[in-house]
């Protein structure tokens, strides 16, 4: 059976990683007849938000700790996991994606990527099996697969001009369909970034799923 890598950014969609895209990725996985394992970066947030009203809390949580919530404790410390156990990688969206794997929400194109996601993925890519990125994650393709790759926000102008400064090739993509850049073995979709409700994100995100289980 397929295994596949989800690297989680933290837990909540402002913060850390968007809860509905992780759970319909890892549903999806299992749709696919393959199977998954959690990781996380074993770091400090960047920031904690209240979700109901948008405001900063005065309080610091950890990055692996909150990504636990999401999988049922069932994650590890990305620093330990070995790349060659996993036939593929997924990384869903949520600012943690920009705030927590990287500093993209504050950087821009001048964004640099957390030491153990850039060192995962590299090895994933280098390895030539295959990698799927979920709604923001994507901007951040240009730094994790390298310049030229072909990848999708939805259609987002500023982050779509971002991804083209640092050397990454943006398509507009509807809510429910997906990028493929065969050449790189990278898909993505656009997932929230677009989608108005949870079914929306869920057609994109299978489709991301059912095509990296494919290739791997």
């Amino acid at each position: 059976m397929k295994k596949v890598a989800v690297i989680l950014a933290g837990c909540g969609v402002y913060d850390g990683a968007e809860i509905y895209e992780s759970v319909l990725t890892l549903l999806h996985i299992e749709q696919a007849d393959a199977e998954y394992q959690c990781m996380a970066p074993n770091i400090e947030q960047m920031h904690v938000l209240d979700h109901r009203t948008g405001d900063e809390m005065p309080e610091q949580r950890n990055v692996l700790t909150e990504a636990a919530r999401i999988c049922r404790g069932q994650i590890m410390d990305l620093a330990e996991a070995n790349p060659n156990d996993y036939d593929a990688l997924i990384i869903p969206g949520g600012f943690g994606a920009a705030k927590n794997l990287s500093d993209f929400a504050v950087q821009g194109a001048e964004c640099s990527i957390n030491a153990d996601v850039q060192a995962f993925v590299h090895a994933i890519h280098s390895a030539g099996k295959p990698v799927g990125l979920v709604c923001i994650a994507p901007a951040l393709a240009p730094k994790l697969i390298g310049q030229g790759s072909q990848c999708t926000i939805g259609n987002d102008a500023d982050t779509a001009a971002a991804i083209s400064s640092m050397g990454g090739q943006h398509v507009d993509c509807a809510v429910e369909d997906i990028v493929i850049d065969h050449n790189n073995k990278l898909v993505t979709t656009p997932a929230y970034m677009l989608a108005g409700r949870i079914s929306e994100a869920s057609a994109g995100i299978q489709k991301l799923v059912q095509q990296v289980v494919a290739m791997a």
